[in-house]
């Protein structure tokens, strides 16, 4: 798990521009899919053929990013945002572009922290010039944090554990499973941090009888923290609403079941903000009864996201329960 979620995560995949992080996905799972295709929108679907009805699991690709919008005569760029990034976030941080130039992020002068906005923030590649610049860098590109992987004992820290988590617990379920009761797709969505795009023509595409979103959570542990019941290191947390799904109340009775059947320790999870690849799946046609399992993840959104390696392997451990009960 810790050598898969390095190599994950240390990938490049912003929202629109995933084909990266796509093709380690597709090299992982090609020895255990019964078959693979990438449709229109980028979203890797692998199929593991099985005896009964359709059940979809969905972990996105992408990460937040940034886009450049101009560059100035002494080579400083601007940006807007790709998803939910804070520009208190960004001060002094690292990006990477896709061709593998290095900027930092530098902010004009303020009067006061509260003027902080993203238009007051730039990046510097290191050029003296305009022309030098866009040698290297043009409009249109996009960057993401600049962050190894580390492990903290039981805890990982590293940028886009959203949802690169949520894709290395459906490889390694995918690795696992030996004997499903359904008809089985993991999807590896796109464009999810800017609005469930790809999941909801995968979900159009496949029609399935039941889905999953596998995607993180906020946690309540912190000091001062959220005051929310989920904590690190207590288990996956089964979805039971947010701002784009009230999950099927079957659905999340059938994933409470089956975790304590199998003695695997959950947590509940009532959020009331952001929303996952659920939110579209489950509007999809005539509708999918449809829920979420969450990781617990501190620090979301930002280039130090931090989960727990039990709470992945008892992830694993759940989904792997319900497709083979």
């Amino acid at each position: 798990m810790k050598d898969l979620l390095k190599n994950l995560t240390e990938s490049y995949g912003p929202s629109g521009n995933e084909e990266k992080i796509r093709n380690v996905i597709k090299e992982l799972v090609e020895p255990y899919s019964d078959e693979i295709k990438i449709d229109a929108m980028g979203n890797l679907i692998v199929r593991k053929k099985g005896p009964g009805k359709k059940l979809m699991f969905a972990a996105h690709m992408d990460e937040i990013g940034l886009i450049v919008t101009n560059i100035d005569e002494k080579g400083f760029i601007r940006f807007s945002n790709i998803g939910g990034v804070s520009p208190y976030v960004l001060l002094g941080e690292r990006v990477i572009f896709e061709n593998g130039t290095v900027g930092v992020i530098g902010v004009e002068k303020l009067e006061d922290i509260k003027e902080l906005k993203m238009k007051k923030l730039f990046i510097d590649i290191g050029a003296s010039s305009k022309e030098e610049a866009m040698e290297k860098v043009k409009i249109g590109d996009m960057a993401t944090y600049y962050r190894e992987c580390t492990f903290l004992g039981k805890s990982i820290s590293a940028k886009s554990l959203d949802d690169r988590a949520g894709c290395a617990v459906l490889i390694k379920a995918l690795k696992e499973v030996k004997n499903p009761k359904y008809d089985l797709y993991f999807v590896f969505t796109t464009q999810e941090e800017v609005g469930t795009r790809g999941a909801r023509t995968s979900a159009y595409a496949i029609e399935p009888d039941l889905a999953i979103a596998v995607d993180v959570t906020l946690c309540g542990d912190t000091p001062e923290g959220e005051k929310m019941a989920v904590e690190l290191g207590k288990g996956p947390a089964v979805k039971i609403k947010d701002m784009s799904v009230l999950s099927h109340p079957e659905v999340k009775q059938l994933l409470i079941d089956t975790a304590e059947k199998n003695k695997i320790p959950y947590q509940k999870e009532v959020l009331d903000m952001g929303g996952t690849d659920a939110g579209a799946i489950h509007l999809t046609k005539e509708g999918v009864p449809s829920g979420g399992i969450a990781i617990p993840t501190r620090y979301v959104h930002t280039p130090s996201e931090m989960v727990n390696l039990d709470d992945l392997e008892n992830t694993v451990k759940l989904i792997l329960a319900l497709i083979e009960q």
